[in-house]
């Protein structure tokens, strides 16, 4: 069996989750990978068959995504192209994370395309949404990479194929202490505000992770160095609390290891915007910014925050055995598979 795993590479959760997801899909068959798009700081331990461009917004430096660098940056013409030449119909499962080029080819060609990402979780029917209404950006999620099935992960299981999130193997191994400091990775700031609001709390150490810096900086008790995987995980490892983005892969990483959560949701962003619904359901605390306003907040979290238990299990392949046995047995035995394999067959 030939599979294709395509994986959206703005951020890192989406490449984080896949360097556990590929070794169980490669059980199955031979896997090739697909990833598009940029902003990503994690590497694959694997062969990346094809590297796109693809559609990634960009992060901005004030809370929020960066809109014109993301314009500047598209490049449609190209898009386009990728879409009509990625040779999709050359394997019998597609499993894509968020990725649009696999799935819009996979669209116009007809073809099935399984969706194995958060952000089908965050669509679901009973999955927590936020008060304030998106419609716009809800359109935007549900467009971006357009699926014919749906199986999605998310902080908890919320409805019908939503699993709890995959804890990749680097995670599960460490040995989480508590060492009196505080990880922060909020790539939509840069670093001058971070330091700008974090000084004013002098009472804790804080270890900032930075997209926008390429040195190590150390300002009282703040340091702020460039985002390394490696590095990122042993503070996260020995941390008190994480303060980030209302993403997916950190925070649910943060409450597997125990950790005291603060999430900060990006602004015009709403697949964030639900994460923070649903952490807020669970108890972690919310905040919409790091302005002045929510000082006493981010104080109170730090003097009398509390742990949220979780459950989440290393059940992977087991997700990934269900979903190809659901999907690739009912597509040998359709008229249609059985068709093109006799066809193979006459060439040979």
């Amino acid at each position: 069996m030939k599979i294709l795993y395509a994986i959206q590479g703005t951020g890192n959760g989406h490449l984080s989750r896949a360097r556990d997801i590929i070794p169980a899909l490669k059980k199955h068959g031979d896997v090739d990978i697909l990833i598009s798009g940029i902003q990503a700081d994690v590497q694959l331990p694997f062969e990346i068959k094809y590297k796109l461009k693809g559609l990634s917004f960009v992060f901005g430096k004030k809370g929020g995504i960066d809109f014109v660098s993301t314009y500047l940056k598209m490049d449609t013409k190209l898009l386009l192209k990728d879409i009509e030449q990625i040779p999709i119909e050359n394997y019998d499962l597609i499993f894509n994370d968020f990725e649009p080029v696999t799935a819009w080819a996979c669209k116009q060609k007809n073809l099935e395309c399984i969706s194995l990402s958060h952000q089908s979780a965050v669509l679901a029917k009973n999955a927590p949404k936020p008060k304030k209404k998106d419609v716009l950006g809800k359109l935007v999620l549900k467009n971006y990479a357009p699926t014919t099935f749906q199986y999605g992960f998310h902080f908890s299981e919320f409805d019908k194929n939503i699993f709890t999130p995959v804890i990749r193997k680097e995670v599960r191994d460490l040995s989480p202490v508590n060492n009196r400091y505080y990880t922060v990775y909020l790539p939509a700031y840069d670093d001058e505000r971070l330091l700008k609001h974090l000084k004013n709390f002098k009472t804790v150490q804080w270890q900032v992770f930075s997209k926008h810096n390429k040195k190590v900086i150390l300002d009282d008790n703040i340091l702020i160095q460039p985002i390394n995987n490696e590095k990122f995980l042993k503070s996260m490892e020995s941390c008190t609390g994480v303060l980030c983005g209302a993403g997916f892969e950190t925070p649910a990483e943060a409450l597997f290891l125990g950790k005291k959560l603060m999430v900060i949701p990006m602004k015009s962003q709403y697949e964030q915007q639900c994460n923070a619904a649903a952490l807020k359901e669970m108890g972690v605390p919310v905040i919409n910014s790091l302005k002045k306003k929510h000082y006493q907040s981010i104080a109170d979290w730090i003097n009398y925050g509390k742990t949220i238990p979780v459950n989440y299990p290393d059940n992977t392949e087991a997700i990934i055995q269900k979903i190809i046995k659901d999907h690739f047995n009912q597509k040998v035995y359709s008229p249609r598979f059985l068709q093109v394999d006799h066809l193979q067959m006459a060439r040979i």
